[in-house]
């Protein structure tokens, strides 16, 4: 059975950072794309950022561009989110996906799922 495991959210002042961590237990013998998505409240689950196995292809949410830098360790099937200049509007509950055979935001394309880590960012 595949668990990740998010932590690193937290409460944090506009134009903090915070760096979010994801470590996959079980049998994920090839973890494909990791990423990450965020449901703020009363919104939708949006994606925010993949990365692939080989780390050679990324994406990004546009308004995320130039804050956030996703990264991994495959030895540690883990995956990593750091977050800079941090705005009220990134206020959300972040989640760690995993097991997307391609590089994807859509979210129907992965398989796992962490239980989520709440990020506050406060003005």
């Amino acid at each position: 059975q595949v668990q990740l495991v998010e932590s690193g959210g937290g409460l944090v002042q506009a134009g903090g950072s915070l760096r979010l961590s994801c470590a996959a237990s079980g049998r994920l013998f090839r973890s494909h794309a990791m990423g990450w998505f965020r449901r703020a409240p009363g919104k939708e689950r949006e994606f925010v950022a993949v990365m692939s196995e080989s780390g050679d292809i990324t994406h990004y949410l546009d308004s995320v561009k130039g804050r956030f830098i996703i990264s991994r360790d495959n030895a540690k099937n883990s995956v990593y989110l750091q977050m800079n200049s941090l705005k009220p509007e990134d206020t959300a509950v972040y989640y760690c996906a995993a097991g997307a055979q391609y590089t994807s935001w859509s979210s129907s394309d992965y398989r796992y799922w962490g239980q989520g880590t709440q990020v506050t960012v406060s003005s």
